[in-house]
């Protein structure tokens, strides 16, 4: 008798008629079988087997570089379900619209059925998703993203317990291009693209967009955050996870080099972009990265800005649109200072300097996180890591002071609801706009974002020690347009005083948006900084948070009556504390 899976693999068989469909196991032989098929075809383009052993690189349709937002859609049965910061479709119309295009998509090309599962193998936290994608490309980031293959497909034995995701890459067409969520069937469709976040469908289709529908049903949180953990002179890790919007510097916080590593503290990495957070039952939040690997963003990454990961990407990983140098290694924006004679770019065209980019702004590395030299012992723990601190950060050129704490759960809440940052490359559109990005999960929350926030907000009853919550800016600019702050590895310096807000022992200063460190609780020896440049560090202007609190009324107007009355009391509580402040500063 056939199993459920059987059952959906050949019913998606008889609409996209493939020539062969493939059980993929995971095993390194298929994946080298994989790559010499990838070589023959220039999918893959094989680099310096002496600096870069068993690394490659793809090059990527000149159309198809980013997530495309306005093409992914929640596919809820109503549409306030999926709220006003979703692209929404119903499930009937989506599936007569987007069914043709699946339609013998497949022909002359290989089904590969990718049973993966997303969390360590051995956690209770851990679920089950199944791909089927006619990319090869898909197929080996697959492996290095999540747990693929037997291992997966023994854990689910004849179960119908996985979330099934059907992907082709049809003619990349982007007027053919679209990502579908149906969030009550926990089924995903994904056509026209071959880039990472549209089609790794375990990464942020399925831990993302389905998983927090599910967590919400269930009672726990699926987020897009990165989770660390600081080791202090005495040995004790204390376990943080931080939401940035993309390209806004999350790996490498999570890989950090600690710049007080000879005072005794150090970085180790859990996750750099997704944690799935679930109350123990001694009511600790704890969390497990779902990933194996890490998709993160090339440009900018250099042995000074990133070193753990320039030392985890020189073997067994996939470069997608850098450039090549002409020794065939991999080359960015940022890995040096002067692009290096005879550079190919990422089109695959010699590279001349009048070009704007050898490696496109979106270019990617995709390496398996065992490979971090910076990697905790407890990154595969099946009960999770327990999170004393939740971050919540983006791009602020003025406004956000560099950290400042939030009075309690619920004022937390409403400081990662009122998240903004200035937009990226990472998805397609304009860059450097200010947008809301709540929680960073704006792009990837697959229900109606007021109820999001309602589902915050009811956690707090099942915590014992909710963990405190912060908001940090590490890139905050003076009058002469540059940072303040010099980021990268000092940012410990911010986690250290995190962590002894956490234990109750350093100052802070009350100001109307929270606390923020006076100016001798941070740890600045070491530091070049002067005292004026700290001062605007951590300057809460009136003038500044009159408007942003306006804009924020602005932007919670969207979801009407939906939003929590608790989002409304604290954001007329902001209003009303920097009236008083306004008045006792004349």
């Amino acid at each position: 008798m056939s199993t459920p899976l059987e059952n959906w693999v050949e019913e998606s068989a008889r609409l996209t008629r493939p020539s062969k469909i493939v059980w993929c196991d995971g095993s390194q032989s298929e994946f080298e079988s994989l790559a010499d098929e990838m070589l023959r075809d220039g999918t893959f383009l094989d680099l310096n087997p002496h600096t870069y052993p068993r690394c490659y690189l793809h090059r990527s349709n000149p159309n198809d570089v980013a997530r495309t937002e306005g093409l992914t859609f929640i596919c809820s049965t109503r549409k306030e379900d999926a709220g006003p910061t979703n692209n929404w479709m119903a499930p009937a119309e989506a599936k007569e619209k987007v069914r043709p295009l699946f339609h013998a998509a497949m022909k002359g090309r290989t089904m590969y059925v990718v049973p993966y599962i997303m969390g360590p193998a051995n956690s209770p936290y851990s679920k089950i998703g199944v791909e089927l994608t006619d990319s090869p490309y898909v197929v080996a980031s697959m492996r290095i993203m999540s747990r693929m293959g037997k291992v997966a497909l023994d854990q689910l034995g004849n179960s119908a317990d996985f979330v099934p995701g059907l992907h082709s890459l049809g003619d990349l067409n982007p007027e053919r291009r679209f990502i579908l969520h149906f969030p009550e069937e926990r089924l995903i469709w994904s056509v026209g693209s071959g880039y990472g976040g549209n089609a790794l469908l375990g990464k942020k289709c399925f831990a993302l967009r389905i998983a927090s529908w599910m967590a919400r049903e269930q009672g726990w949180m699926a987020e897009h955050m990165l989770i660390l953990g600081l080791e202090d002179p005495s040995g004790k890790v204390t376990y943080m996870a931080a939401a940035f919007p993309s390209a806004c510097g999350k790996t490498n916080l999570a890989m950090m080099v600690s710049a007080l590593e000879s005072q005794g503290y150090r970085v180790w990495t859990v996750g750099d972009d997704i944690a799935w957070m679930h109350v123990a039952a001694d009511g600790t939040l704890r969390a497990i990265n779902p990933e194996a690997g890490f998709f993160g963003v090339a440009p900018g990454t250099n042995a000074k800005t990133n070193p753990n990961v320039m030392a985890a990407l020189r073997h067994d990983t996939i470069f997608t649109n850098v450039g090549l140098t002409s020794s065939r290694e991999p080359w960015w924006e940022g890995m040096d200072a002067n692009a290096p004679n005879g550079l190919m770019d990422w089109h695959g065209k010699p590279y001349s300097a009048d070009q704007t980019a050898a490696a496109h702004p979106n270019s990617r590395y995709t390496v398996p996180a065992a490979q971090s030299p910076s990697i905790s012992p407890h990154w595969e723990d099946p009960a999770g890591v327990p999170i004393s601190a939740l971050i919540f950060g983006g791009r602020r050129a003025r406004v956000a002071p560099l950290v400042y704490e939030s009075r309690d759960w619920r004022h937390g809440v409403f400081v990662g609801a009122t998240m903004a940052s200035e937009t990226t490359a990472a998805a397609t559109g304009a860059v450097g706009v200010t947008r809301r990005d709540p929680m960073a999960m704006l792009p990837f929350c697959g229900y109606n974002m007021a109820d999001y926030f309602g589902h915050w907000l009811a956690m707090e009853p099942k915590l014992k020690n909710p963990p405190k919550i912060f908001h940090v800016n590490w890139f905050r600019r003076g009058a002469d347009g540059k940072f303040l702050w010099p980021g990268y590895g000092e940012n410990v310096r911010v986690l250290k005083w995190m962590l002894e807000r956490i234990e109750g022992r350093t100052a802070a200063d009350d100001t109307p948006i929270g606390f923020v460190p006076t100016a001798s609780s941070l740890t600045l020896d070491g530091l070049r900084i002067s005292r004026e440049t700290l001062a605007e560090l951590l300057r809460v202007d009136g003038g500044d948070w009159a408007e942003e609190e306006k804009a924020t009324g602005e932007f919670f107007a969207k979801f009407g009556a939906r939003l929590p009355a608790a989002i409304h009391h604290e954001h007329r509580a902001l209003g009303e504390r920097l009236s008083r402040a306004s008045v006792g500063a004349r």
